[in-house]
C-alpha cells in the first residue's frame, strides 16, 4: 500500500495508528457497502417484515459472488479478530447501524408485525445476531455443501431452512395477532 501511494511504511502506521485500525478502517468500508434491510425491492417491503427477511435470506449467496472481498473481510471481523477489535467493531455496528436494523423494526412496529412488549434495542440485537449467523450458515454451505446437505437436497433443504428458520423468528418477535404469518406461509 505504501509502495502504491509513494509514501513511508510508518506514514500508512501512523494515519492508522497500527495493523488493528487499519483493518478496522477496512472493515468500516467493507460492511458499509452491504445493502440495508429496507433496500428490498418495493413489491416485497409491501408485503412486509418478514419477506423482507426471507428476501435477504434468499439472496445471501449474492454476497458470495458479488461481494465477495467485502464479506470474507466482515467474516474476518466478526470471527477472527481479537476481543479489543471486537469491541471497536461492535461499538461501530451499534452506533453506525450500517444495515439499517433500527429503521426497518421501526417499519415492522409500524405495520404492526413485531410485538411491541419488547423494547425496540432488544429486537434490533435479535435481528442482528441471528440474521448474521444464520446467514453466515447458508454460504458455509454453499461454499462446503457437505456441510449441511447431502448432494441433491440443495434447493429444497435450503427453502426449509430459511422457511424454518423465519418461523421460529416470527415466534419469537412477531405480534401474534398478526396475519404476517400467513403471508410468510404463502411466500
Amino acid at each position: 500500500m505504501a509502495t502504491e501511494l509513494g509514501i513511508a511504511k510508518g506514514s500508512i502506521f501512523q494515519h492508522f495508528g497500527s495493523k488493528d485500525g487499519l483493518f478496522f478502517e477496512v472493515y468500516k468500508k467493507a460492511v458499509r457497502s452491504f445493502s440495508k434491510y429496507l433496500d428490498a425491492p418495493a413489491d416485497v417491503r409491501s408485503v412486509g417484515f418478514f419477506a423482507v427477511l426471507r428476501y435477504w435470506l434468499v439472496h445471501t449467496e449474492h454476497m458470495l459472488h458479488e461481494d465477495w472481498i467485502p464479506y470474507r473481510v466482515s467474516l474476518l471481523g466478526n470471527y477472527g479478530t481479537d476481543l479489543a477489535l471486537k469491541r471497536e467493531i461492535n461499538r461501530f455496528l451499534m452506533t453506525e447501524d450500517p444495515y439499517g436494523t433500527v429503521s426497518f423494526v421501526r417499519f415492522g412496529l409500524e405495520r404492526h408485525e413485531l410485538r411491541r412488549d419488547l423494547d425496540i434495542e432488544m429486537i434490533v440485537s435479535i435481528i442482528d445476531w441471528m440474521m448474521e449467523r444464520f446467514q453466515d450458515a447458508l454460504l458455509t454451505a454453499e461454499l462446503d455443501p457437505g456441510l449441511f446437505r447431502r448432494q441433491g437436497e440443495l434447493t429444497e433443504k435450503k427453502e426449509a431452512r430459511i422457511q424454518q428458520f423465519l418461523a421460529i423468528l416470527q415466534r419469537a418477535i412477531g405480534d401474534p395477532n398478526s396475519n404476517g404469518a400467513s403471508r410468510l406461509h404463502r411466500r
